[in-house]
Formats: C-alpha cells, structure tokens, sequence
C-alpha cells in the first residue's frame, strides 16, 4: 500500500497538469499553442537547463558513467527503432524519429522530480540534454533531411545545453542576479510543458490507432529492456539507474508530431503515435516506478 501510494503521489501532479490543458481545451478556452511551445522551447526550457547544468552538483565518475550510459543507451535504442521501422517496412521520415526519442521534457524531467528529488532531476537534466542534442541533429535528419546542422544551431535548447556543461565543466557561476532570473524562468517550463502536452494530445486526431498501440508497445520494451541492461552494465547507482530507465522509457514527444506536420511527414499517423504512447504511459510508468523504486 505504501509504494502504491507513493508512486500515485509521484504520477499524480504529472497526469493532473496535462488533463488541465486536456479539459482547457475541449470546454472550449483558447490555448495559443504555438506561442506558449515557442515561449517554452526558446525561453524556458533553454534556462532551465542551464541552470540546472551549471549548479549541478554530481560527482564526477558518477557524471562520466551517468553520460556514457545515456549515449550508449540512445544510440542502441536508435539502432533498434531503425531496424523495426526497416522490418515492418514503414516510412522512416514518419515513424522512426517518434519511436527513437520519448517525452524527456514533459514527462521525464517532472517525474525524475518526483520520484527522486533534487539528485534525481540533476540526473534526468544530464540525460535529457544528451537526448535534445541527438533529436536536434540527427532526429532533424530523419524528418527534414539534409540541412540538420543549420536548423540545430538555430535551437536555443542546443546552445544553452552546450553553454550549461561548460559551465558545469569549469565550476563557473553566472552573477546572482541573473541566475535567479533564469532560474524563475526556467520554473516556468514544467508546468508549461505538461499543460501543452494535455492541450496537444487534446487537439490531436489521431487515426490507425491498433498500429500506433503495437508500436508504443513495441517501443516501450525496446527502450525499457535497452536502458536496463545498459544501466546494468556500467554499474550505475540506484537513482542514476532510475533516472536512466525513466527517462528513455518515456512515449512519444508531442514535438514529434510537431516536426512531422512542420517538415511533410505523415502527421497524423504520428498523432496517433502520441495519443497511443501517451495513454499507455498512464500505465507503465507507474508499474515502472514501483520497480525502480
């Protein structure tokens, strides 16, 4: 009863947050969704993460191991989705970026929050700023084709994690002013997410959901099974390890579906990626957490 309770404690605020945005919209208030995604992705987001990074206080092995594992993990999860998407002989501008990145911002960052504290969040920033570098690149790639590096030195998330590991590296502090101001910034990004995330996966019109279910399915033992062993094989500490497992597990990222209706994949088959991943987390990662806690 008590780890039940816990992990409700956990998942609630998360799920509570987005069903506001789902119900803003369908009683019909207006959600300016591209504004408050761009206010986030270009303002918020960017501080949150550099702060997060410069005051990061993780040890230094813990760090290196924290790092290499989420590279090696991201890589073998990418490997593994291009595979499936090559097997089951399916788009792979449509459905190999959404089944390789998962929701790291929105869902990941706050449950790392709630489930492991202050260490757990320093945890799921290092994993989370690896995974927006690789999906701001080579998931570009994948969508749009070839100009990926043009478009990701444009991302403030890129530059602001970069900014925030040198930072880290050399032990630097911004002035006390100005990091309070980013860091109320950045406190903006959380709630904005999980809102949006309701708002969006209210909007959506998904279609081909028994496909999208396989799919999230097949994704979430992939990624689950990958990150696992791979957390496993470098040894990593308990909450670096949930961390690790928590955040590739994650489903499909709204901004997936966002890329797709941007650069003329089939959006709505990626809608229906999101909607089905998303519901179907609302499952998983509670049983996930009573098995990483």
């Amino acid at each position: 009863m008590n780890l039940a309770l816990t992990v409700l404690e956990i998942v609630a605020p998360v799920f509570l947050l987005a069903a506001i945005g789902f119900v803003w919209v369908k009683i019909g208030f207006e959600y300016r969704i591209q504004f408050v995604t761009r206010l986030a992705m270009t303002m918020s987001v960017p501080c949150l993460i550099f702060v997060a990074l410069m005051q990061t206080d993780i040890d230094p092995a813990a760090l290196t191991a924290l790092s290499a594992a989420a590279v090696m993990a991201y890589g073998a999860v990418t490997l593994a989705c291009l595979a499936l998407v090559h097997l089951l002989r399916l788009n792979r501008r449509t459905y190999a970026a959404p089944l390789i990145f998962g929701n790291t911002g929105n869902l990941g960052l706050p449950l790392a929050l709630f489930a492991f504290g202050e260490a757990g969040f320093s945890y799921a920033i290092i994993v989370f700023a690896i995974m927006a570098i690789w999906s701001f690149t080579y998931g570009i790639t994948l969508v749009a084709g070839s100009g990926a590096l043009t478009k990701a030195l444009r991302e403030p998330v890129v530059w602001a994690t970069l900014l925030g590991a040198l930072f880290m590296v050399q032990g630097w502090e911004t002035p006390t002013f100005l990091t309070n101001t980013l860091d109320l910034i950045g406190q903006m990004a959380i709630p904005l997410m999980l809102i949006t995330l309701g708002v969006a996966v209210a909007r959506l019109s998904p279609k081909g959901l028994a496909r999208a279910a396989l799919l999230s399915a097949l994704k979430l033992v992939i990624c689950v099974a990958i990150a696992w062993v791979v957390g496993h094989y470098f040894a990593l500490e308990p909450i670096a390890f949930g961390v690790l497992v928590l955040q590739v597990a994650t489903p499909v990222a709204v901004t997936s579906y966002m890329l797709a209706e941007k650069y003329g994949a089939e959006a709505e088959d990626v809608a229906g990626l999101v909607v089905a991943s998303t519901l179907m987390s609302v499952a998983a990662l509670p049983v996930l957490l009573a098995m990483l806690l």
